[in-house]
């Protein structure tokens, strides 16, 4: 009986989501037979967005949930549809000092383009001082770039990978290159890019 229950309440959001996304689509039927078109698109819309909240819960818990000494501050954990051209939004931090990491994870980001463009002519993705370079991650091409606090002198760097049509983008504060890679590599990049595609 306790894992029937359970297995019950673990089932609630997906049926909650699925009554939204069927109410949804009957909404748009139903506007789009009366020529109803602009009715229609918006209820469509709220299909989609139902369906980005959804992968991105998804995507949440497969996130890790600790790198190196950062736990996750998993009451943190956002995932927000977006209106509008970007579709999901995925956020998870990582610890509660100065040295802390945040993943985030845009469906659709804008600045797809921008990255794809620094990655696919080398002299651009490479600076002469050292503050940007192409890096791999798990077999995926990212930009990675390298900041200095100038009041702490702490170097604090950002990874983003382009996943489709999609953006990870990897934050770590106080730390190092060697040690920024090593823990992008706990992401299951894979996985989020076959999610989102």
């Amino acid at each position: 009986m306790k894992k029937l229950t359970i297995l019950i309440v673990a089932l609630l959001p997906l049926v909650a989501y699925a009554q939204d996304f069927n109410k949804d689509l009957a909404s748009a039927r139903t506007a789009y037979s009366g020529g109803k078109l602009e009715d229609a698109r918006f209820a469509m819309q709220q299909m989609l967005n139902d369906i980005d909240v959804l992968v991105g819960k998804e995507i949440i818990k497969i996130l890790p949930t600790k790198m190196d000494a950062l736990a996750s501050n998993a009451k943190e954990d956002q995932v927000t549809a977006n209106t509008g051209i970007a579709g999901a939004q995925v956020q998870r931090t990582y610890g509660t000092g100065p040295k802390n990491a945040t993943v985030d994870i845009m469906s659709n980001s804008p600045l797809i383009g921008s990255v794809n463009a620094i990655l696919s002519i080398p002299f651009v993705g490479n600076s002469s001082d050292g503050t940007q370079k192409v890096v791999k991650v798990q077999g995926y091409k990212g930009i990675l770039q390298k900041s200095t606090d100038t009041e702490t002198n702490k170097e604090n760097f950002t990874l983003q990978v382009p996943l489709n049509s999609a953006l990870l983008t990897f934050t770590v504060n106080e730390s190092n290159e060697a040690d920024v890679l090593r823990l992008a590599n706990t992401i299951p990049v894979t996985q989020i890019a076959k999610m989102v595609q």
